[in-house]
């Protein structure tokens, strides 16, 4: 058989790994051993990331309802509890859009919250 040699590959996975760090500050764009570490770096940060930006957006739905609960005479947590006996099966995220933009409306829910304590 004949021998292969590994250059084809070796260039292909530099090449891979030279075009994520494209816009890297400094050599950690152009050399292959600082690239890669950049590259395993940024990789951790935006997996990190995805997580937290899930976190962040549920802190800011909470604050919203929260602001608009006080609003109307009731706090989070009361307000949160009568919607779960009511058997209102709306999540954070579209309660906080209604208490944006259908303040009325929210405000029908916290009485229907209000009745079901």
């Amino acid at each position: 058989m004949a021998r292969v040699k590994g250059a084809m590959m070796t260039r292909k996975r530099r090449k891979k790994v030279l075009k994520l760090a494209k816009g890297y500050f400094g050599a950690k764009s152009t050399h292959f051993k600082m690239a890669k570490q950049a590259v395993y770096k940024s990789g951790q940060y935006a997996y990190i990331g995805r997580k937290q930006k899930k976190r962040n957006f549920r802190s800011l739905w909470i604050t919203r309802i929260s602001a608009a609960c006080k609003m109307n005479g009731i706090n989070y947590s009361t307000f949160m509890n009568g919607v779960k006996k009511a058997g209102i099966t709306l999540n954070r995220k579209m309660l906080s859009e209604i208490a944006i933009h259908d303040a009325a409306a929210f405000t029908a829910i916290v009485e229907k919250a209000k009745a079901a304590l």
